[in-house]
Formats: C-alpha cells, sequence, structure tokens
C-alpha cells in the first residue's frame, strides 16, 4: 500500500478531527489528496462589512465539526480533501492596503473629485497593482496544482479573489460557462477606482475570451451599470433574480424544472463561483454585505447537483464572502457548503 492507502486504512472516520490535522480532521497532504483548496486571505476593496480575509482559517477551523459520511457522498473522504497552507504574508498585505483603500473609499463618500486628486490616484495604482499581483499569484498556484492531476477549488476571502482561476481555467479549456451564486451582480465597471474590485469580479471575467456564458442566481441587488451590462451582453449573461426565482415558485413552478432551466443556459464545462451573500442572509449574517431574499442551503445543494445529472462537467469552484462574526456560524455554514462543493467536483456525471 501506498502512504495515502495506509492513510485509509488507519484513519477512523467516525472519530473526532485532530487538531494537527488538515481541513475536516483528514491525515492527508495536498500531494496526497484528489481535492485541493487554495486559501485566498484577501478583501482589499471592501466596501462594506470586513472580515473575508479570515474567510479560509474560519471556515478551516469549522470544517472539524463536518460529519464526513454525507449521503450524497459517504466515501468522500477516502479522495482526500487538503487545504494548502494559508498565505500569511497574502494576509498581511491585504490588511495593509485595506486601510488605504479606506482612504479612498471616504473621499468618495465626503464627495472629493477622486479622479483628479494626485493622492487618491497614487493610492489607486498602488492597490490596482497590488490586486493584480494577487491575481497572477492566483492563477500560477491554480495552475500548479491542476498541472499536478488535482482538482481544485479556491477559497476566498472577498469575491475579488477567484479572477486568476478563472483565467486558469480559460488556458485549460476551450470554453466554459460560470455558475455565479450570489446576491450582486458583480458587474460593476471598476468600483470606486478599483480595477479588480469585488464588485467587478463578473464583469472582469467576462474579458476571458473562454468565457461562454455567465449565469448568476439568486441576485437581488444591483445597479443601472450592471443591468445595462446585461443588456448588452447578447445572451451572454442570464440572471435569475431572488425575486424572479421566488414569483415562479409561488405561482406554481417547482425548483427542478427552474433549476434544470438554468443548467441548461451552461455550456458543457462549469465553473461555480459561490458567494456566500447569495444565501439567505439567516445563514451568513456576518458576510460583508449581506441582503434579504436569496436561496436557502437545500436549494443551492440542490441546484449544483443538477450540474451533474445533466450529464456536464464540473471543472473547479470558488466559496468567497465567508467573514467570522461573534461566534462560528457563518464558519460552520460555509465549512459545510465547502464540502458539498468538494463533493460534487469529486464526482462524475
Amino acid at each position: 500500500m501506498n502512504a495515502k492507502e495506509i492513510k485509509i486504512a488507519q484513519f477512523d472516520p467516525n472519530g473526532a478531527g485532530l487538531k494537527e490535522s488538515n481541513v475536516y480532521g483528514l491525515p492527508f497532504t495536498a500531494e496526497e489528496s484528489d481535492i485541493v483548496l487554495i486559501p485566498v486571505p484577501w478583501e482589499v476593496t471592501v466596501s462594506y462589512g470586513s472580515g473575508a480575509a479570515l474567510g479560509p482559517a474560519h471556515i478551516f477551523d469549522a470544517s472539524f465539526q463536518v460529519d464526513l459520511h454525507h449521503e450524497d457522498f459517504p466515501e468522500l473522504w477516502k479522495r482526500g480533501i487538503a487545504m494548502i497552507d494559508i498565505p500569511t504574508d497574502l494576509g498581511e498585505k491585504s490588511e495593509m492596503l485595506r486601510q488605504k483603500a479606506e482612504v479612498i473609499i471616504a473621499m468618495f463618500e465626503e464627495g472629493i473629485d477622486v479622479n483628479n486628486d494626485p493622492k487618491a490616484k497614487m493610492l489607486h495604482a498602488e492597490i490596482n497593482a497590488a490586486c493584480e499581483e494577487m491575481n497572477q499569484w492566483v492563477e500560477d498556484t491554480c495552475t500548479y496544482w491542476l498541472n499536478q492531476g488535482k482538482q481544485v477549488g479556491l477559497v476566498g476571502g472577498d469575491h475579488s479573489t477567484p479572477l486568476g482561476y478563472l483565467r486558469a481555467q480559460g488556458k485549460r479549456h476551450d470554453e466554459y460557462g460560470i455558475l455565479h451564486i450570489d446576491a450582486h451582480m458583480d458587474l460593476r465597471i471598476a468600483y470606486e477606482g478599483f480595477t479588480y474590485s469585488h464588485a467587478s469580479i463578473m464583469y472582469n471575467a467576462l474579458s476571458i475570451p473562454q468565457l461562454k456564458s455567465l449565469v448568476s442566481v439568486g441576485i437581488r441587488d444591483f445597479c443601472e451599470q450592471e443591468a445595462n451590462v446585461v443588456k448588452e451582453s447578447d445572451d451572454r449573461i442570464a440572471i435569475y433574480s431572488s425575486n424572479q426565482l421566488r414569483r415562479r415558485l409561488f405561482e406554481g413552478e417547482n425548483w427542478k424544472q427552474i433549476c434544470n432551466e438554468i443548467v441548461s443556459r451552461l455550456p458543457q464545462k462549469v465553473h461555480i463561483s459561490f458567494d456566500i451573500d447569495g444565501l439567505d442572509p439567516t445563514l451568513c449574517p456576518n458576510t460583508g454585505t449581506p441582503v434579504p431574499g436569496g436561496l436557502w442551503f437545500e436549494e443551492a445543494t440542490y441546484l449544483i447537483s443538477q450540474i451533474r445529472k445533466s450529464g456536464r462537467e464540473l471543472i473547479g469552484f470558488d466559496l468567497v464572502e465567508v467573514a467570522p462574526g461573534d461566534d462560528d456560524w457563518n464558519g460552520n455554514v460555509g465549512a459545510r457548503m465547502l464540502f458539498y462543493l468538494c463533493g460534487s467536483l469529486s464526482m462524475k456525471s
């Protein structure tokens, strides 16, 4: 037996996770695991609540409370799931730059013309350059593990963090689509002057030529500029707002029918970009920009399950905007959604 097989034989999936273990209390290294999680502790441009940079550590700690025998994926743990070390230097840089971004945000709020303010211009340039460096680190790190034959999930951080992974997907696949679960469209153009704002992630993703379609679900907060981006997309973007989804359910359609329609808008290969605020805020009250409405946990997991059942291929995912509060609730929900995403990634159609 190799090292992984020995660990599987010796591991008790019914026992308590040991603190020196990896995510979910599992004994596997990244090299031994089929699924590798990339933590990105970054939240430089968040415009409301903070804390998302602590999301990877928060989820990691909460993951030890997740039982491993999931009814949809009873032997998922044997595949191996491992989170690589959280890059503390990235987190420290995020905190330093976040303070500089707050200066610009305050100037916006005070009505100062930041486009013609020398200090704001300097800070914008510094932050945009640092965000591009972060994007490159994400792309390089995801590409490395994909080249090792691993399935990769990204754990943010704010929603700006997966752009590098989405670029890596474009370099590996001739075409793919994104199932985007979120309260927000994230189609703002350089929001508050930040090219790589968390509110601009999907607008930036549209610059990837291999991205064939963007299907956004649970949306309930957006501006006119974003609505215009959708109108001008030539059906490349499909929006399923929370209001629209509830109305259809109230008027007699069932969730399976709606999910099948959503999935039909996606091409064969699918990346899931899951902002935790796509869920009802009772499930994620400490996320940066909570909005009333949204999906319930099982509605989201059922939608994800329909990707595999449709015969499509899940090629990766990111889970972002999980932020700690006064208790472990957000981390608990985030860890369980992460486990479901890992299970879905591991399954063949």
